[in-house]
């Protein structure tokens, strides 16, 4: 089971944003699943968000253990890159993600699933970031 260390900083922003009874997918940010914000090669495995559901998604099954009882979820292919030694934390009001390897990501995004899935349903994009 994959396992992440998340910092008492990370839970204390997890609180004042009400996400910690919340469902939470962790996300590679790269154009490939139905919650990606922004999209390219230039961001596979670089880029992640944190996505506040509604209820649990089924396409996002796999439970990423913690010590907070975050109830946080992923996919077989987002975990392919979150290393062991997996770890949030919350510094100069930025989300940073790191494993054994080092940083994956310095700047976290926190989403709502909800409104990524409506605009998408417009035919618009929640960003328009790109490459």
């Amino acid at each position: 089971m994959t396992k992440i260390n998340i910092s008492a900083d990370m839970l204390q922003l997890l609180k004042k944003k009400d996400l910690v009874n919340k469902d939470l997918l962790l996300i590679t940010d790269d154009g490939g699943g139905k919650y990606s914000l922004q999209g390219g090669a230039c961001s596979i495995g670089a880029k992640f968000s944190i996505v506040e559901l509604d209820q649990p998604d089924p396409e996002y099954p796999i439970e990423i253990e913690n010590d907070h009882g975050i109830k946080l979820f992923t996919s077989s292919y987002d975990q392919t890159f979150l290393g062991a030694g997996l770890a949030l934390d919350f510094k100069r009001s930025l989300i940073i993600l790191k494993d054994n390897s080092g940083r994956l990501d310095g700047a976290v995004t926190i989403a709502n699933g909800k409104e990524i899935t409506e605009a998408f349903e417009k035919g618009t994009i929640a960003s328009g970031q790109t490459c």
